[in-house]
Parts: C-alpha cells; sequence; structure tokens
C-alpha cells in the first residue's frame, strides 16, 4: 500500500521550543484509488521535508509520478495526482526529487477499486449474559499505530457488545475486545478485557503510541483479572490465550483471573447490607461529617442500635431499596440492580503493540475507594452507583515538550483523579498526580456534591469542571503541552494552571455568585481565532441554570471567556470548523452559529458528531449519521459530499465514526467507518485533486495526541496547533524539529526493497544488512556515535567498486542519500 522514503531531506526552521520532538517515521503513504476520471493517487510529505512556503502551501521536495515504471509527471504544488489514462492494473510508485535529483523511492501502490477500502475484520462471537441476555458484537472506536517500525500503520479496534451500558446504566454487558490489524486484514492478536470490566463508552480508553521510543507503538487501558491476550496464526486460529500478571499481593490474597465480580441483584443487595453494617466504622460518620445513624440520613426516626445487627442491617436495606430510594425517583428500580463492578483489583497494563505480549501491569491509580458513595452516587434524586466513581478519560501529552507521556483519569463531576506516567520499555514511571480530593457532603443519600470544592487546597476548585473527554496542547506556549480538563488545565508540571469560573448572570438560579463554568459533552482546542494570540477552547456546558454559560469560547492559556452565553438548560453538543470562508477565523456553533470573535451568524448550525477535514480548499465538514442512520459527509455550502452507503456510526446518538484520521495520503483526513454488518471498517479517502502543500498532520504533535485520545470518552476531533482554515497564513504554519526513531528501520526497508526488485544482490546484500544490525544494535544502546560508524561503512561498501556490478545506480544513490540524511539527524 505505502512506500520508503528518505527522513529529513531539508533543514527545517527550529521550532519556537528548539528542541525535537519524537514523532513517528513514517512512510510515503501513497495510496490509489479508481474514479471516473481515472486513477487518484496521494501520499504524504513529511515535516522533516519542508523548506519553506508559498502562497498556497509550504514548499521542500517535489515529486515524479511513475506508472509502470515510466515517469508519467512531476508534481510541486501539492502532493496528490490525477492519471487520467491509469487503469485498475497499473502500478505505481513516487519519488521525492531534491535539488533535481530524485532521493528516495516509495513501494508500490495498486488501484483500490473505488474511493474507499474494506478492511476485513474478524467478529467475535456472539454471547450470553449471566442473566440470560444474548448479545452480539460491533466494531467500534478505533486508533492507529505503528507497531512494527517499518512507516506504515496498524490499525486498533474496540469491539463493542449489543448490550454495552452508559456508567449511569444497570444491567450485564458482555465482554469488551481491542484487536490489532495490519492493512490487509491480518488480526495479530486480540486483547479479551474479561468479565471485570464493564463495557461502555466510559469504562475502556485505549492509548495507542510509541511512549518509549523505540520506533514501536505501544497499546495501555485499565485492565483487571481476567483480561487475557489471544495470539493467532496466520489462518486466523488460536495458537495462545494468556492472562495478564495479577500484582503479588493480590494473589496472595486470593484473588484469581478466574474471578467474576459482576455484581447479580442478590449481590448489590448484600454489599447494602454489608455497608450499613458498617455504618458506623465509616470515616466520615467518625469524623462527624455524615449522620450518625442512618435513620437521620433517610429523614426517618431512630429505631436502630448501633453497630447494626445483620437483622437490622437488612430491615434498613429494605426500607432504602423498596422506599427511600423510589420516593426520591422513580428511576431508582436498585432491587434490580446488576451487572455493575464495584469490588476487585484494578490496574493498568502495557502491552507490546506488534505482539499484544504483556510489557508490565501496575495498580490503577486513583482505586476506586468504594461503590460510588464517597463520589456522590448516592447523593442525587437519581441514585447511581457505581456511575461517578467509574468515569475514566485517558490521553498522550508530551509533558517536557519532546517525549510522549500517558495520561489516566477518574471522576469528574465530583472528585477529579489524574496521573501521568513515562514508559521507558521496562516500567511505568510516575510524573507526578492530581487529586481534588472528596467533596464534602453532610448527608450522603441527600445532598448536592456538584459544583462544590474538594478538599485538596490546590485541586479543589477541579470538581465538576471535567468533560466527557480531554485534550491535550500547548496552552501557554513554553514548548509543554498541558492537560484541558473540561473547564479546566492542569499545566504540563502537574500543578494547576486555572479552572475557569464567572459571575451567574441574573436570570439564573444563583444570579451574582462566581460559579465554575462546569461539565460539559464537547471540548474543541484549537487556534479558532487567527487574530488572537494562542489558541482558544470552546466548551458546551450542561449546569443548566447552575452554570453562567451553556456555551463559552476561553482563552486557552488564561481560561478566560471571550463569549458566551447563558442557555439555563444542559447544552449538550457544539463544535467548531471554517464552514463558511466569507468570515475569518473558525465558526463555533452549539444553540447559534458565531464567528471566531463572537458575532452571531445564524439561529442554527451544521452537525455536532463529528467534524472532518475533508475538502481540497481546507474548510471543514460534518460527518453527520446516527444510529440506523447511513452516514454522510456534509459541507454547510454545498451540501452532501459523501454518501457512506452500508456503513453505519458509532455509539448511538453520538454518531461518532470509528475515526477520523490523516493516515495516509495527503493532508487530508481519512473517514473510518464500520460496515453495517461489522465485517469490515470501510475507509474513505478524499479523491478530489487539491494544490495546497501541507506536511502529514500527524507531524503535529497537538494533532497527534488527539487522534490517540480521539476514542475517549465522547469522540472528539483533533486539531492542529496551528490555524488550519481556507484562509491559512502559511508564514505561520510551522515546521517542528523532528527526531523520529525509526528512521534505521526505513533504511532496512528501504534496502529491502531494492533486494527484492534485485537492484542490490550478491555478496554485497549480506554486508549492507549486517552494517545496519550493528547500527541499530548500538543506537539502541544510546551510542550514536558508534552507530554512524556503521552507518559510514554501509557507505562506504555502497562506493566500494567491486559493489558497482552488485547494486543499480538509482538503488546506490537512494540509499546513500537516506543513510547520509540519518547521520545528520544523528549527530
Amino acid at each position: 500500500m505505502t512506500g520508503y522514503q528518505s527522513s529529513a531531506i531539508a533543514s527545517p526552521p527550529k521550532a519556537n521550543h528548539g528542541n525535537a520532538v519524537q514523532l513517528e517515521y513514517l512512510d510515503r503513504g501513497l495510496v490509489a484509488a479508481s474514479t471516473s476520471e481515472g486513477v487518484f493517487l496521494s501520499w504524504r510529505l513529511l515535516a522533516n521535508e519542508v523548506s519553506g512556503y508559498s502562497d498556497s502551501g509550504l514548499t521542500g521536495v517535489n515529486f515524479h509520478v511513475y506508472r509502470d515504471g515510466k515517469q508519467i509527471g512531476t508534481v510541486k504544488d501539492s502532493t496528490n495526482f490525477l492519471d487520467q489514462n491509469g487503469t485498475e492494473t497499473s502500478k505505481y510508485y513516487v519519488s521525492a526529487v531534491k535539488d533535481g535529483k530524485e532521493v528516495d523511492q516509495s513501494s508500490e501502490a495498486s488501484p483500490w477499486k473505488d474511493t474507499y477500502y474494506d478492511l476485513k475484520l474478524k467478529k467475535p462471537a456472539d454471547g450470553v449474559t449471566p442473566s440470560g441476555e444474548a448479545y452480539s458484537y460491533r466494531a467500534n472506536d478505533m486508533s492507529v499505530g505503528d507497531v512494527d517500525g517499518d512507516g506504515q500503520y496498524e490499525f486498533f479496534v474496540k469491539w463493542d457488545p449489543s448490550n454495552s451500558k452508559d456508567v449511569s446504566q444497570k444491567g450485564y454487558t458482555g465482554n469488551t475486545y481491542i484487536d490489532c490489524y495490519t492493512f490487509d486484514g491480518t488480526l495479530l492478536y486480540r486483547i479479551d478485557l474479561g468479565v471485570n470490566i464493564r463495557s461502555g463508552a466510559h469504562y475502556t480508553q485505549f492509548l495507542v503510541y510509541d511512549f518509549d521510543g523505540d520506533g514501536k507503538s505501544e497499546l495501555m487501558f485499565k485492565t483487571a483479572p481476567g483480561t487475557k491476550v489471544i495470539n493467532y496464526d496466520k489462518n486466523g486460529q488460536v495458537t495462545s490465550e494468556k492472562y495478564i500478571t495479577m500484582l503479588k499481593e493480590d494473589k496472595k490474597a486470593g484473588y484469581s483471573n478466574q474471578d467474576d465480580y459482576r455484581m447479580s441483584s442478590e449481590d448489590y443487595y448484600n454489599h447494602v447490607v454489608d455497608m450499613f453494617k458498617n455504618w458506623h466504622k465509616h470515616e466520615e460518620v467518625v469524623n462527624g461529617n455524615w449522620p450518625a445513624t442512618l435513620e437521620e440520613s433517610f429523614g426517618i426516626e431512630k429505631q436502630y442500635d448501633y453497630p447494626l445487627s445483620t437483622e437490622d442491617a437488612e430491615a434498613l436495606a429494605d426500607y432504602f431499596i423498596d422506599e427511600y430510594a423510589p420516593s426520591r425517583s422513580s428511576r431508582n428500580d436498585l432491587r434490580d440492580f446488576e451487572g455493575f463492578i464495584v469490588k476487585g483489583p484494578e490496574y493498568l497494563s502495557v502491552f507490546e503493540g506488534e505482539t499484544g505480549k504483556e510489557l508490565e501491569t501496575i495498580r490503577y491509580k486513583y482505586e476506586r475507594y468504594d461503590d460510588g458513595l464517597m463520589w456522590g452516587d448516592y447523593a442525587m434524586s437519581r441514585i447511581e452507583p457505581g456511575n461517578r466513581v467509574d468515569r475514566f478519560l485517558a490521553g498522550v501529552a508530551y509533558l517536557d515538550g519532546q517525549k510522549p507521556s500517558a495520561i489516566f483519569s477518574r471522576g469528574y463531576y465530583t472528585r477529579a483523579t489524574m496521573v501521568a506516567y513515562t514508559w521507558d520499555g521496562k516500567h511505568l514511571r510516575e510524573q507526578w498526580d492530581v487529586d481534588s480530593g472528596w467533596t464534602p457532603m453532610t448527608n450522603p443519600f441527600n445532598d448536592g456534591p456538584h459544583g462544590r470544592l474538594g478538599t485538596s487546597e490546590e485541586y479543589g476548585t477541579l470538581t465538576t469542571q471535567g468533560a466527557h473527554s480531554l485534550s491535550t496542547a500547548d496552552v501557554d506556549g513554553d514548548g509543554k503541552q498541558e492537560v484541558i480538563y473540561g473547564s479546566a488545565t492542569i499545566d504540563h508540571d502537574g500543578s494547576l494552571l486555572y479552572s475557569s469560573s464567572d459571575v451567574m448572570p441574573p436570570e439564573s438560579a444563583t444570579p451574582g455568585v462566581t460559579a465554575g463554568l462546569g461539565h460539559g459533552d464537547a471540548l474543541h482546542v484549537a487556534d479558532i481565532d487567527p487574530n488572537r494570540e494562542g489558541l482558544e477552547i470552546f466548551m458546551v456546558h450542561e449546569g443548566g441554570a447552575y452554570a453562567p454559560y451553556g456555551y463559552a469560547l476561553r482563552d486557552a492559556a488564561t481560561g478566560e471567556v471571550i463569549y458566551g452565553g447563558y442557555t439555563g438548560k444542559d447544552t449538550g453538543r457544539g463544535m467548531i470548523g471554517d464552514i463558511d470562508p466569507d468570515h475569518k477565523g473558525l465558526e463555533t456553533w452549539a444553540v447559534g452559529l458565531w464567528t471566531a470573535n463572537g458575532t452571531k451568524i445564524n439561529t442554527s448550525g451544521p452537525g455536532t458528531n463529528m467534524n472532518i477535514k475533508w475538502s481540497t480548499d481546507m474548510t471543514t465538514q460534518i460527518v453527520n449519521g446516527a444510529i440506523d442512520a447511513t452516514p454522510t459527509i456534509e459541507d454547510w455550502k454545498k451540501g452532501t459530499v459523501l454518501t457512506a452507503e452500508n456503513t453505519r456510526t458509532n455509539n448511538h446518538t453520538k454518531g461518532n465514526p470509528s475515526l477520523v484520521a490523516d493516515i495516509f495520503g495527503d493532508w487530508r483526513e481519512e473517514l473510518l467507518v464500520r460496515t453495517e454488518d461489522s465485517e469490515a471498517i470501510r475507509i474513505y479517502l478524499s479523491s478530489e485533486v487539491t494544490d495546497r502543500k501541507l506536511y502529514t498532520l500527524m507531524h503535529d504533535a497537538q494533532y497527534r495526541t488527539g487522534i490517540s485520545w480521539q476514542n475517549v470518552g465522547y469522540n472528539q476531533p483533533s486539531y492542529t496547533s496551528y490555524y488550519f482554515a481556507s484562509d491559512t497564513d502559511w508564514s505561520k504554519v510551522p515546521t517542528p524539529e523532528l527526531y523520529m526513531p525509526g528512521e534505521v528501520t526505513a533504511l532496512k526497508n528501504t534496502l529491502e526493497m531494492y533486494v527484492e526488485k534485485g537492484e542490490v544482490r550478491g555478496s554485497l546484500v549480506r554486508k549492507l544488512e549486517n552494517s545496519l544490525v550493528q547500527a541499530q544494535h548500538h543506537i539502541d544502546k544510546g551510542s550514536n556515535k558508534k552507530g554512524i560508524l556503521f552507518l559510514e561503512k554501509f557507505i562506504k561498501e555502497l562506493n566500494a567498486k567491486n559493489s558497482k556490478k552488485n547494486v543499480s545506480d538509482k538503488a546506490k544513490s537512494i540509499l546513500i542519500n537516506q543513510a547520509e540524511t540519518l547521520i545528520e539527524n544523528l549527530k
């Protein structure tokens, strides 16, 4: 599918932070698609191939286009080409050209039969829950990562059972699975999260990234006893199943991978009885913060002596479940409460991306503590055990500006926690942690914990500020990324940068009171207004009459509101994008449509499920279609530009594609959606020729980390760190200084390609291969100087007189160029 090419061909301007950022080595990403006008070709420009800019894009290397071994064109102003004379049997490759000389050659690409490609999947078997409910599987959220260092992405697919649940919904779910596929549909492995991880959008946030800088992606997510890795042979038959390693103290305590912690209705009843029997021991009761008796908590006369006997605890449990809870809300059907996991060990595991091999498992920090009592799950009218306690987020951030860190969090309605980790190839190491502390309650069975500050002096204002996703971006311009946690932002060092608040308006429930902007369902961080310095944040809020805004645009550096509006209701959806080029900046929309500076354009706007960079002119399009509707891509001005027949989006009303990302071809994003039967992921390619020349979006650190967290919670789009729109000022598009760990592998791949073509032959092959093995060995050990010596030997071997008969002039030139470039990068 995709090709091999040299790495840093040009010397790009330094990024403003002055340090190289570790990003993926990517190959040329050449794809070909059959259209009614001919064969459309699209390929990547890498960030380190950029040397300047023009009126319509960036400049750097140009490209020669080849069909069936013959040059058919030269492309200077873009990275795509329409071959009107191409056929389905044509074979294509492209070569980068610098100073009139070809410096690389991609691998060959054959045309797809249409402008989409079906990545074949292997659907998990149907199942039945302990309550007798049958369920099946649908392909759900996705991510991508290069697991073997060849410059091509592999595809990670999360499988969602048909009975997956929101955290607030009771009932059993089927197991969650995560698969890793190559582009040809080979299933490398499957990870079964097991019965002790509930299935739903808020439970499993999986990160795919090269965390240790070895040129290959790892996979991280929350696990539990029973999580196992399943490996397959080339015929798709299972070759091994291996459980994750449980912590020694857990095995000693009697836990095992065969345990099932899912709670039946009887289990929940017994859990409540046990909680009531130990009421007098609870720290909040002992400290005098909660009522000393359950009767006082429920507002009834005292009847029992404490500590409660089993009989008295059962009587109070019956009252709580059958009378008190239903009196608070008709939806409180706790007698049939089942399917939740509120006990048992919780882990964070790292897996090798290529094989699925478990690399390390540690305790998940922070732990649940209880079933949600301290988290406020019993305090509101709607009693929801296991809800606020089990809200998880995750992301990737360049906290030091150079290497990626993993972020895992728990909670955002009340207590909010977050931990940052590095991975060195052997161990996770905690960088910092954040904890708002508990939100104090006077009565855990009747109180309003939302909007109440936590007990932490530094982080207490984080409570109720989180969103159903997070974002990572350098908001303060120091070259290091922050974690945008809804209405608050954590600085790169783990300190609180700010937690946004404002004065409640006269029409609100608490006029004149200063309140946090609060929780929300949609979060977008980008350079929305190019006339302002830095980035902006657009977010919608669901606090209704208790939130100062239903939607707001904030300064990302300070958290100050630039414009917004009070709605008095749960404003559930919002989006941004350049949908109207007549207005400068990106438009924002929620309950109306506004310009970047806050001028209202319309009372309505486009859809809010997901946006996509699909058009030739760098405007923004919208992906529509939810539940059983056929997905479409809509342009605000032009209407429907793509109908994705026989496919579906995910996550019910959210209507998310499996992924929207620049995974190959030029800078435009691909649309990845499941086929209606979930037998394949259909990958749609934008096939209209564009004259905009831009390096792959995956070489912008903010965009790349955004793709890693797109699957988290309520999926949100990824944005570049710079102003991306129809009127982009190309002089202001930053060219990052990259460090790409996979470059030796890239050189090996180029050599392998020419060996297969017969352009490198004889004894020379072994000599060159040995030199690269030695170079890789020393570079991996951190000795770049010794690595360079073997790369110089590689070049010397190609230049030797007796090697002339064993290497073509073209192969020799390109291999030497790639090796010289690698040497420069290693110095």
